[in-house]
Order: C-alpha cells, then sequence, then structure tokens
C-alpha cells in the first residue's frame, strides 16, 4: 500500500483528531481512533506525531486558523502598528473565548487535558505567528515605527510571544480584556522597544 503524501496524511489526521474532539473530548479520544478515523495506521501516525498531546495539541493549534484569517483581514485595514497589536491581543483571545467554540469547551469541560495538549502545539505556534506578523512588521519599519536596523525576524517572534503572553497570561497592571489598558501597554513599553536603535548603548 502507497501511503499518501506528508501534507495530505498530517492534514487528514488533523482533520479526524479535530472531529473527534467536537464528538468525545480531548479524554476520550484515542490515538488508535485518530488513526482509524484518518485511514492511516497508528505507526504512520507516530511518523508525524510522537504521542496524543502533540497531535491534539497541533490540533488544537489548527482550529485558531480561521480566527487568523479573519484577523488579516482586520488587520489590514489598521495603520498603525500599535493598534494592530492591540487588535492582535483582542482577536487571539477571541479564538480561545468564543463561547460557542470547540476551544472553549475543550478548555471549560477539561482543563488539565487541554493545558497539556495546548502546550505541546505552541511549540509549534510561536514559529507560525511569528510567519503571521512579519509583514506586518516589514510595512511599520517602512512607516518608520520599529528601528531598522532590528532583526526582523527577533521581532516578528516577540511580537508574537508578547501577544501569547497579553492575551493568555492574567497580570495585575494590564488587562487583557480591556482595549485602554492593553492600548497603553503597547504605547508606553512595546512600541518604545521597537522604535529604539538596537545598536545604541
Amino acid at each position: 500500500m502507497t501511503e499518501a503524501p506528508m501534507a495530505t496524511v498530517v492534514d487528514r489526521l488533523l482533520d479526524a483528531a479535530q472531529k473527534l474532539l467536537a464528538d468525545k473530548g480531548i479524554r476520550a479520544t484515542t490515538v488508535s481512533e485518530v488513526a482509524e478515523e484518518a485511514g492511516v495506521s497508528r505507526a504512520w501516525l507516530y511518523r508525524h506525531f510522537p504521542d496524543k498531546a502533540a497531535l491534539l495539541g497541533a490540533a488544537i493549534v489548527r482550529l485558531t486558523d480561521v480566527f487568523w484569517n479573519d484577523a488579516r483581514a482586520e488587520l489590514d485595514t489598521i495603520d498603525t502598528f500599535g493598534e494592530q497589536v492591540a487588535a492582535g491581543v483582542r482577536i487571539g483571545r477571541g479564538a480561545y473565548d468564543d463561547p460557542g467554540a470547540l476551544l472553549m469547551r475543550l478548555r471549560i469541560e477539561e482543563p488539565e487535558e487541554f493545558a497539556v495538549c495546548a502546550g505541546a502545539g505552541v511549540s509549534g505556534f510561536v514559529p507560525d505567528l511569528a510567519i503571521f506578523w512579519r509583514p506586518y512588521v516589514e510595512a511599520a519599519v517602512s512607516r518608520g515605527e520599529i528601528h531598522p536596523r532590528h532583526d526582523l525576524a527577533e521581532v516578528s517572534e516577540w511580537v508574537a510571544r508578547i501577544l501569547i503572553s497579553l492575551g493568555t497570561v492574567p497580570g495585575n497592571t494590564v488587562d487583557p480584556e480591556d482595549a485602554v489598558s492593553v492600548r497603553r501597554h503597547v504605547r508606553r513599553y512595546i512600541l518604545p522597544a521597537l522604535a529604539a536603535d538596537p545598536g545604541a548603548s
């Protein structure tokens, strides 16, 4: 039997994982069921995902893609990088906090399992989110909002990490639910750091 190309197999595995997550949740979904639903062997599944947490983590991360596609359409209408970052925090939280979303149901009903799987998925999420933000970083450089001597790959990854932190980790000084609070934080700390010459002592 000839196995399908890698991208096709991975997509089938993630489709199967998402279907089973919706039907059964995290605890009740098994690797064997995902492989069977996708029409591949367990051995073939393990060639792409080392364990259940990595597989379901990848499916959880992929569930947010629709939100980031919508985000691109929204961010493209915003003229300044600071406002784009603030909007990114709000949009990113929406990916997890929409009451009707599967992600929210999984997070509420199986919080410990969700944290383990989401943690496994985030290992690939940061690079993907950095790639997503790279065009906005480049545009901000061309507008003079980011100093041209910054390493743009580093800036893009830093922005990705900042968005994850602001959107998911509670704190005492920034309320991610409060757009004014997020904008103030971006204006006072993130934008000055990006506007500064990274080579200055």
